[in-house]
């Protein structure tokens, strides 16, 4: 199943190119905003399951291109980050130690909406590829062996990053948390839909170029034990999103004007603009490519506009 929220704040499942708005089949689900309905029916899918698919057989719906498409989960509770999970298809010779960060659920943006790139004297800006998975209850000190239980289904994330602000080492709050940069969508795949979440294909493109192109089955450390780690330091809930990492080798440097898509295999495809109102520019090279030329630093630098050395 595919859920999604569209106009203002519908509550939908996607049928073939159509949507059947579900909203008041679930309306009963207590919430003071509708936006946070979405995480009263994670919670409850079990008794809401049924109903909704008689609901989806029988309904027509109407045209997806005809409606406005809106994060699929507006408010979550939680928003975690796996960090240097991946193991750089084969470049790297052992997994970095767990890691993680927490990403304000402020920062969240849907399909065709735009990252802001503020007045900030950022060295990059930059946009992960991600797989982010939903977590479908609570969830606290989870063994691995038992957490793909605690999964809802998954969606596309993008984790957006202002690189190399001062001072050094005061790093994940103000690069990772700035308005707008977590864009998610379109819409979550039930788990049920995925069966093989750890061999999945995801490429992000920018202005129709593929820049990151990787499968999940490189993550360094798996869904589960990411689960099991993070559900050791906090209590996860229903509506959580935990975003499992990102190949690094393949971020570029995200600009004004750029529209930016995000297709995980399974998840539908993800589309954002980008703006800057101090139209900065960067080399478009993949960090890979940067590297490959043996030029300083890990990114690009920039080239033109406010903050350019």
């Amino acid at each position: 199943m595919k859920i999604l929220y569209f106009d203002d704040y519908r509550l939908g499942i996607l049928k073939g190119d159509r949507v059947v708005d579900v909203t008041a089949a679930v309306d009963g689900i207590p919430h003071i905003d509708r936006r946070a309905l979405i995480s009263g029916l994670i919670a409850r899918f079990d008794d809401y399951r049924e109903r909704l698919v008689d609901l989806v057989a029988r309904e027509e719906g109407q045209p997806l291109s005809s409606v406005t498409l809106r994060p699929p989960i507006p408010l979550p509770r939680n928003i975690d980050c796996m960090a240097v999970n991946y193991m750089e298809d084969g470049t790297r010779s052992e997994p970095a130690p767990i890691n993680g960060f927490h990403k304000s659920p402020s920062a969240v943006i849907g399909p065709g909406e735009t990252m802001v790139l503020g007045d900030i004297p950022a060295t990059v800006f930059e946009g992960e590829a991600e797989l982010a998975v939903i977590i479908g209850k609570e969830a606290s000190q989870v063994p691995a062996s038992e957490a793909m239980d605690y999964v809802f289904g998954y969606t596309n994330f993008i984790d957006g990053s202002a690189r190399g602000l001062p001072p050094a080492n005061n790093v994940f709050f103000q690069v990772k948390s700035r308005d707008t940069f977590a864009p998610i969508g379109p819409y979550i795949v039930t788990a049920d839909e995925i069966p093989e979440p750890q061999n999945l294909q995801v490429r992000l493109s920018v202005n129709g170029n593929v820049m990151q192109d990787f499968n999940t089955s490189d993550m360094a450390h798996n869904i589960a034990r990411c689960i099991e780690w993070t559900s050791s330091i906090h209590r996860l809930e229903p509506g959580d999103i935990l975003a499992t990492g990102t190949n690094n080798r393949g971020l570029n440097a995200f600009q004004d004007g750029d529209k930016v898509e995000l297709e995980t295999e399974g998840l539908g495809r993800l589309s954002i603009n980008i703006r800057d109102d101090l139209k900065r520019t960067w080399s478009r090279d993949t960090r890979l490519e940067h590297a490959e030329k043996g030029l300083e630093g890990p990114h690009t630098p920039q080239l033109t506009g406010k903050y350019a050395e």
